[in-house]
């Protein structure tokens, strides 16, 4: 009788190891968002139902340094800011120290898009954004690239526009990797103050918040959503502090921005290591498949994937 058991057991075990191995891999896809200027004790103060899902369906850190231990000459502002996001190299590779742009080096440090494209050249990306520096010197490369813009910099109209448009990019059932930026928080903080206590500014977080939702409702919907694995990242390119964010090297609320690593292949909880804003660009490139190759000479690793803890 143990003898039959046994047996039978065996087989049981075979069975379930056969059809694990049959499933077929999930499509590994990624939605990158950049929130401009803001702070996560803010951000949590807010009414976020969205930004709050997100955080509960993954890991996150309040502490993600804008500026790395190696370098830490370029001012505390968004142009060094997105670039250092969106090429996981500090400044003193991409070249950007302020908002002019000046001394880019995207050739030799390029956008996670041409790095992905370099191993998977067939891979569909798509950017929006509502700061033009960023469509103009950084993802103007992107299969799909879209800016707002106009002589009234009502970038509440901006957000709500180019947030529309990457919903609807998300339908397309092509579609690997999106970078969505909203910058209307960031002008909040300049004009009535970076903090948790400012109405103005944490309303603006929420208006962000309700176009992150409608994000997730299109991912949500995509006809091919449960052949696919999504990560969904979250990360502003510094804080503030009274109304401004410039010369930041040494003050807390400016230098630490936020990173959300969420979706069913991230971990859960709070970072316990410290984090970087070099960092998102490698998690991003990691879940895709991307092999991150030395010459390549990164300063960000990936963070809150399940396989690659650190």
């Amino acid at each position: 009788m143990l003898r039959k058991i046994s047996l039978a057991l065996f087989l049981f075990a075979t069975l379930v190891t056969a059809l694990q191995a049959a499933e077929p891999t999930k499509e590994k896809k990624a939605l990158y968002i950049g929130i401009d200027g803001t702070r996560f004790d803010a951000l949590t103060k807010a009414n976020t139902p969205n930004l709050d899902k997100l955080l509960a369906d993954g890991i996150y850190a309040d502490d993600c340094l804008i500026l790395g231990e190696r370098y830490q000459k370029n001012d505390t502002i968004s142009g060094p800011g997105w670039s250092t996001i969106l090429t996981g190299v500090w400044a003193d590779k991409h070249g950007v120290h302020d908002n002019s742009f000046k001394g880019r080096n995207y050739e030799a440090y390029p956008h996670l898009f041409t790095l992905l494209k370099r191993q998977q050249p067939n891979a569909r990306t798509a950017s929006f954004v509502t700061w033009a520096p960023v469509e103009d010197y950084i993802v103007s490369g992107a299969d799909v690239h879209e800016k707002a813009e106009d002589q009234t910099h009502d970038y509440v109209k901006f957000d709500a526009t180019m947030g529309a448009a990457a919903a609807k990019e998300l339908a397309n059932p092509e579609l690997d990797c999106i970078f969505v930026y909203f910058g209307q928080v960031d002008v909040a903080g300049h004009k009535y103050g970076f903090h948790p206590t400012v109405p103005q500014y944490l309303t603006a977080i929420e208006n962000v918040d309700t176009h992150v939702g409608a994000l997730l409702e299109a991912l949500a919907h995509r006809k091919t959503r449960a052949q696919e694995d999504w990560i969904i990242v979250v990360t502003s390119d510094h804080g503030g502090k009274g109304t401004g964010h410039g010369g930041g090297h040494k003050v807390p609320e400016i230098l630490n921005s936020f990173l959300i690593v969420s979706g069913d292949s991230a971990e859960r909880g709070k970072f316990a290591e410290q984090t970087y804003l070099v960092d998102p660009c490698a998690t991003v490139l990691t879940h895709l498949g991307v092999k991150i190759e030395d010459d390549w000479k990164l300063d960000g690793a990936p963070r809150g994937l399940k396989a690659t803890k650190k």
